[in-house]
């Protein structure tokens, strides 16, 4: 098997980087409508979030999978900076759903 440049390895790195710095944005962004009651702009902007992430997963995916096929993954920091990124996207992304959920009820409640 032939392993990565270290070019390839850094592109896919920061990719997986950029994917979930993309996701948290959205979903922070998605949060900051829900708390002016911006519901639809909310769902617009987590299934922005949503698509950063599943981009961020197919490039990890990719990479178990050639690593299981006998590719050497060389394991960095900047590596485990970018699992760690993509790890917080995902439990941010999973905390704010629930939090636009809480705001849907307290603006249903404050309406009454």
């Amino acid at each position: 098997m032939v392993d990565f440049t270290e070019e390839e390895l850094e592109e896919i790195i920061f990719s997986i980087v950029a994917y979930a710095g993309e996701a948290k944005g959205c979903a922070h962004q998605a949060l900051a409508f829900a708390e002016e009651g911006k519901f639809e702009e909310a769902e617009e902007c987590m299934k922005e979030c949503d698509a950063a992430v599943l981009k961020a997963h197919h490039v990890q995916t990719d990479m178990i999978q050639k690593e299981a096929g006998g590719q050497k993954i060389p394991l960095s920091i900047v590596f485990v900076h970018a699992q760690d990124h993509l790890m917080t996207a995902l439990s941010e992304r999973e905390l704010i759903k629930k939090m636009i959920k809480l705001n849907k009820r307290l603006f249903a409640l404050e309406s009454k």
